[in-house]
């Protein structure tokens, strides 16, 4: 497995990739289908950016555990790689609009791939680690799920807070 994880988190990061672009559109382009928001992004705000990240990695994730399952420590990594990802997309994007201003279109798209890329380099790393231990594989798995959840359930059932404000409209959520 070790010989080969890199290859994985390479292939890993370039569906990601494909899939988060993909899934930034396809909300507008199904008209507004209420069975693709939970999935897609339904506004430019951080979280639905930080949704187009975490739908990919988590698929990809679940697919990989088909060929990597007697590694004891995957979904710990995972859920580890995965939360890195998902924080550096807030972290760089206010800290950025903080210090310069508003950010032009192609620095959120960087922000997006870079975000992919250190989850999947940190993941790699970890995998390679020999004493890496994994007490409750069982729980990151859970915990992950319950990401998604949240996902969805603030797909429809926004909070008003920041994070979920798009920037254009001035509205939450859908």
């Amino acid at each position: 497995m070790k010989s080969s994880v890199g290859i994985w988190q390479f292939w890993g990061f370039a569906v990601t990739s494909l899939l988060g672009t993909l899934l930034h559109y396809l909300y507008d382009w199904t008209k507004k289908s209420v069975w693709v928001a939970p999935f897609s992004g339904v506004n430019e705000s951080t979280w639905e950016h930080m949704k187009l990240l975490f739908w990919p990695l988590f698929l990809f994730a679940v697919i990989e555990y088909f060929f990597f399952r007697k590694e004891k420590s995957f979904w710990c990594i995972k859920l580890r790689g995965i939360l890195l990802g998902l924080a550096l997309i807030p972290v760089i994007f206010y800290t950025y609009n903080g210090v310069i201003g508003k950010s032009p279109d192609w620095i959120n798209i960087a922000i997006f791939f870079l975000s992919a890329a250190v989850a999947y380099v940190y993941e790699t790393r970890l995998f390679k680690k020999e004493n890496l231990r994994c007490k409750r594989p069982k729980l990151a798995f859970f915990a992950l799920c319950v990401i998604g959840a949240l996902f969805v359930i603030f797909t429809f059932w926004t909070p008003s807070l920041g994070i979920f404000l798009d920037p254009l409209t001035g509205r939450y959520g859908i």
